[in-house]
């Protein structure tokens, strides 16, 4: 019996391989900043590059740094000056009496270093009047011995601080205090009052309450804090203009020497004192009014 022939091979089907598909790209599209929110990012994408170019122990500083620098720089593109923004945003963000390295570039300098009474001295003496201590990174009145003065004389200028004061108290900063011109700061020197409005009878007039160019011009509204929390500060003198800021609003704004300032100083008490906002430059004072009262954090930029 002859053998059957064996089954013809198979032929492999041809499988088609698909051609490879082109390469696809992914258009991400980024939406353009305006050039405003643009200038509010490059403070803080600053911080974030110098942050990633040091070591990492700087982190928590830097992102304190970064907040503050942020929210500056909203400020500022919302017509707010940056160094009444920083007043909160800086004192939130770093520990009171010191400069972080954006406030140095700026031009920032401390009138106080939190341990010392160094820089200041009695109005019309070389001393440091007794009642006057620092406590707990705080300059202090705690008894009556006069006004404390700043040994810098200033012409114009930025000052940040801050202050609380005790129930019931009274304070004041004063500036362009000029020695000659007196026998007290207020003879000369321009007041930012300092007051508890709901505990001092001075609040309830609002040329007299806290904030207040005193006895001349009222602020805008209250925007104090409650007694025993600390107020935010920035006066700002520029070519005789003025300006208060508390806890970051603008609530008084005039100019030295302006018809309008003189008539309101001729109608006041301080007519009786020819010397009263004429100096042009001078020291910086913090009034001892018979109350506890606590300043810290104060810095100084100058203008001229």
């Amino acid at each position: 019996m002859s053998p059957a022939p064996s089954p013809a091979p198979r032929r492999p089907v041809p499988v088609s391989t698909p051609a490879p598909a082109p390469h696809c790209r992914l258009r991400r599209r980024t939406p353009s900043l305006a050039p405003h929110r643009q200038a509010r990012l490059r403070p803080l994408l600053a911080v974030l590059v110098a942050c990633a170019l040091v070591p990492s122990g700087c982190c928590v500083r830097c992102s304190k740094e970064a907040e503050a620098a942020e929210a500056a720089s909203a400020a500022a593109a919302d017509g707010v000056p940056a160094a009444a923004a920083g007043v909160s945003a800086v004192a939130g963000a770093l520990a009171p009496n010191t400069l972080s390295d954006a406030e140095r570039a700026a031009g920032w300098e401390l009138l106080f270093d939190g341990r010392t009474t160094a820089g200041w001295r009695g109005y019309r003496r070389p001393d440091v009047p007794s009642g006057w201590v620092v406590e707990d990174g705080c300059l202090t009145r705690t008894g009556s011995d006069g006004d404390l003065l700043s040994v810098w004389s200033l012409t114009d200028f930025e000052l940040r601080l801050q202050w609380k004061i005790a129930a019931g108290g009274n304070s004041g900063i004063f500036f362009h205090v000029d020695e000659d011109s007196g026998e007290y700061v207020y003879e000369s020197g321009p007041e930012f009052q300092v007051l508890d409005n709901a505990g001092h009878a001075d609040g309830s007039n609002p040329a007299t309450s806290a904030a207040s160019a005193y006895g001349l011009y009222a602020p805008l509204r209250d925007v104090t804090r409650p007694v025993g929390e600390w107020n935010d500060v920035l006066l700002r003198v520029d070519g005789g203009h003025v300006e208060h800021w508390l806890n970051g609003v603008q609530v008084v704004d005039y100019q030295l020497g302006s018809p309008e300032w003189t008539a309101l100083v001729a109608a006041s008490k301080f007519s009786k004192w020819p010397g009263y906002g004429r100096a042009g430059s001078g020291h910086i004072a913090l009034q001892d009014h018979g109350d506890p009262v606590w300043y810290r954090d104060i810095k100084v930029r100058r203008l001229e």
